[in-house]
């Protein structure tokens, strides 16, 4: 007897909740302008369409519009928000702390981090994939510019 598999990569990628897809549809079908070119109908559309989207997501975490930036991803935006933080606070010091067990991609832009200059401090977890908060007050330096801690982590769910 043949059954069906059980998808279990949930953190990888998730089916698309039918409300999402509705409210997708217009712009797959007749609503597709680039929003970068805003010299046609159809791109003024879209661009009108993202600024409503980053309103939006403004309100909801009250935030202001300007604040949000979309992006194409989780290692996309991990990019540019720690190599951000780290050339926007470079003149105050050049250490991260992070831990071991963070994305793939934190992981990856630290060591790249290094490469530039970047001090990082790679703290461990317990058996419940919890930081030990001594641990983390030890990790901190003067030139500390940056904590990089994941709320729960994409493999364990802790």
């Amino acid at each position: 007897m043949v059954t069906k598999p059980v998808y279990l990569d949930y953190n990888a990628t998730t089916p698309l909740d039918p409300r999402v897809l509705d409210a997708m549809m217009p712009f797959m079908k007749t609503r597709f302008g680039n929003a970068a070119s805003r010299s046609h109908l159809f791109g003024r559309e879209a661009a009108d369409a993202v600024e409503d989207a980053r309103n939006q997501v403004a309100r909801l975490i009250g935030a202001e519009p300007q604040e949000i930036i979309f992006t194409s991803g989780a290692t996309e935006s991990i990019n540019l928000a720690l190599k951000g933080a780290f050339e926007m606070y470079r003149s105050r010091g050049n250490h991260i702390i992070t831990v071991a067990t963070e994305h793939k991609a934190v992981l990856d832009t630290c060591a790249r981090l290094e490469e530039m200059g970047a001090e990082v401090t790679y703290l461990s977890v317990n058996a419940q994939g919890s930081i030990n908060m001594t641990e983390l007050e030890k990790a901190f330096r003067p030139t500390t510019i940056l904590v990089s801690v994941m709320f729960a982590n994409n493999e364990t769910g802790v």
